[in-house]
């Protein structure tokens, strides 16, 4: 009896450790993982609340590529690439700044969350992505919530804690029976009482009378059933299962049947080129994206997104949908869609009804025939609009037709048929891309209202320096890059805007560039194109670089027809790349490349002069001072005399 007293002693010691080590933990955990009632942060870019729910960071949209092909407009840079290239960019790489992630284009500093656990960020045109690295929980029951990555503190419910202290019992050696109540406070500064042996023995007692009550009901319980199987003519015996407790019912578990060929991962399913015929039957309401590109699919009906309501990004490119296939309230639901991708498809309108949080929508490659005025009705949070390889021209696009989108940012309407640009461009409007079209002049009034437009490409089309109108882009402040290549210009021409940083004028038939076309920019452009044009020893003058003696960093002069360096290239202090290679060049003075006023050493890192007629053995050593490193220059290989000759007869 004695030993067995003991042993309760000891049960009863446990008891009142025990609460007091749970309450210092919870308490320690409110001030520490576990902040309740309060919004905090955590590695991947979600902002929990109280309730649960992750609000995820916003992330500026930037456009994508259409393909796994370099997109239209990005053009391969003269300082990256060894070999004669005919096309340029007119963002120098050094201005590059965006990234390609997963076939979607982020801008600099863009912040994103591919899985739960993974953090990536666009810097400088690299995407660089960190693995969140979980604390370590000291609480007792750790539970990782769903969309999250590490675990946080959770409260226990009581049926947990009553197992929990029985399992800490056992641990201790003392009987599972002696786990009653314990009359030891639930807060550590409560007054505790101790128990005298009277009391220890008495609960004792009760503890094995509630243990005799429940085997008395037990056997009542086992004797009214057998009476049951007894009655009759028939005696039957129970199975072992008819004598086992009932099963505790569980909620079936949903599996998703996906259409062959189909893969999904976490929130998003992608099923492309796996010749589906129709929109699949889909009920998975946490999916996030869907891509079914390059199937058979040509119709979209009422309720095809009932079972997906959540998706933020659909891909419906390369497949055979008709503007007469999609059902008018086909994208209605969709309360958070950002990205709707339908190039390469039959459309001939833009479809109707689309949800307004869309912020990138696609539709190159179409048969669209016009935009009228209600086409983007509703589409205010618009910031990337692609309408390339279409038959959209300015006699059927509603000079109001983009008027709702009052945040639009990035417009693509290349490969069309436009003779001028589009009339009502948004105000909002930093970069437009014309090229592959028909224009033939710009207009005054064109660019009135877009006041805040960064860059400019017109490549492809048949503009001279005629039809520009002086006062087009003269006094834009924002307007930094022009693409004029391969159009029909003979002159650069005049008026461009005081803020141009990029000039891309290759493939042109460029004759001259008149003296202090320049002069007039602040502060100086820097990056000038002149490759494949018709530009002499005649055709520059010694004033043609004024005003970018101290700005320019790139410049290329390659495939014309120069007979010697041009004047004023050793006066610019911050040049970077020279072109001067398949001229016809045949001798380099002294002071061609470098001036003998200055003893510094110049920036040029990049000079190219080879398939000239320069002979090597005539070159001055002190021609290439000034530079920095010799191997920075190229001239080999050369042309020689004697071909000269036999082009000649």
């Amino acid at each position: 009896m004695r030993q067995w007293l003991v042993w309760a002693a000891l049960w009863l010691l446990v008891v009142l450790i025990l609460p007091d080590a749970q309450a210092e933990s919870r308490h320690r955990n409110q001030d520490g993982v576990r902040r309740r009632g309060k919004r905090w942060r955590d590695g991947q870019g979600f902002i929990w609340t109280s309730e649960g729910r992750s609000k995820p960071l916003k992330i500026r949209l930037v456009p994508g590529p259409k393909g796994p092909h370099t997109p239209a407009g990005t053009l391969t840079f003269y300082r990256n690439i060894p070999e004669l290239q005919s096309s340029y960019s007119v963002i120098p790489a050094g201005k590059q700044t965006q990234c390609v992630y997963r076939g979607l284009t982020m801008l600099d500093l863009a912040v994103w969350s591919p899985s739960p656990c993974v953090t990536c960020l666009c810097s400088e045109g690299r995407v660089v992505c960190d693995e969140m690295t979980c604390p370590t929980m000291h609480c007792p029951f750790p539970a990782t919530p769903a969309g999250r990555c590490c675990p946080v503190c959770m409260e226990p419910d009581r049926s947990t804690a009553a197992l929990c202290s029985v399992a800490s019992a056992a641990d201790s050696g003392l009987s599972p029976e002696l786990s009653g109540d314990s009359p030891v406070p639930s807060h550590p500064k409560d007054h505790i009482v101790p128990l005298t042996q009277e009391d220890i023995q008495r609960i004792v007692w009760r503890e094995e009378e509630e243990h005799r009550e429940e085997e008395r009901q037990e056997e009542e319980a086992l004797r009214l059933q057998m009476e049951v199987w007894l009655r009759g003519d028939v005696f039957q015996m129970p199975s072992k299962e008819e004598l086992l407790p009932p099963p505790v019912p569980t909620h079936p578990t949903e599996t998703v049947v996906l259409p062959a060929g189909c893969d999904i991962s976490d929130v998003s399913m992608t099923c492309e080129n796996v010749q589906l015929i129709h929109f699949p039957p889909l009920n998975i309401p946490e999916l996030k994206s869907l891509s079914l590109e390059g199937n058979n699919i040509s119709s979209i009906p009422a309720g095809a997104f009932n079972g997906i309501p959540n998706l933020e990004w659909i891909n419906l490119k390369k497949n055979k949908l008709t503007s007469a296939g999609i059902d008018p309230k086909a994208f209605m639901g969709l309360k958070m869609l950002r990205r709707l991708y339908l190039d390469e498809n039959l459309l001939d309108v833009v479809p109707s009804d689309l949800p307004s949080t869309l912020q990138e929508l696609k539709i190159n490659e179409n048969k669209l025939r016009g935009i009228d005025e209600n086409s983007f009705q509703d589409l205010s949070s618009l910031v990337i609009l692609e309408l390339e390889g279409n038959l959209l021209s300015e006699g059927n696009v509603n000079p109001r037709a983009f008027a709702p989108l009052i945040q639009l940012s990035y417009l693509r309407l290349g490969r069309n048929h436009f003779r001028t640009v589009p009339q009502g461009l948004p105000k909002s409007l930093l970069e437009l891309y014309l090229e592959n079209n028909l224009i033939e002049e710009i207009s005054e009034t064109v660019f009135n209202q877009t006041t805040n437009l960064n860059m400019v490409s017109l490549r492809h089309n048949k503009l001279d320096e005629t039809r520009i109108a002086p006062m087009a882009w003269f006094n834009h402040r924002n307007l930094e890059s022009i693409d004029l290549s391969h159009n029909d210009f003979y002159l650069v021409p005049s008026y461009l805007p005081k803020s141009l940083v990029h000039l891309v004028l290759v493939g042109n038939k460029v004759e001259r560039i008149p003296g202090y076309i320049f002069a007039h920019m602040d502060p100086g452009l820097e990056y000038l194109y002149l490759s494949f044009n018709r530009l002499d020893g005649e055709g520059i003058e010694p004033e043609s670089f004024f005003g970018t003696y101290h700005s320019m960093m790139e410049l290329c002069l390659d495939h014309n027809q120069l007979i010697h360096v041009p004047l004023g290239i050793n006066e610019m202090t911050n040049l970077h790349l020279l072109r001067l290679d398949s001229n016809r060049i045949r001798s380099i003075s002294e002071e061609s490349i470098c001036d003998p006023d200055l003893q510094e050493e110049t920036t040029l890192v990049a000079l190219r002069m080879e398939n000239n007629y320069i002979d090597a053995m005539d070159v001055s050593p002190a021609a290439f001072s000034c530079l920095r490193y010799g191997s920075s220059v190229v001239l080999k290989p050369q042309k020689t005399i004697q071909r000269i000759h036999r082009t000649r007869h």
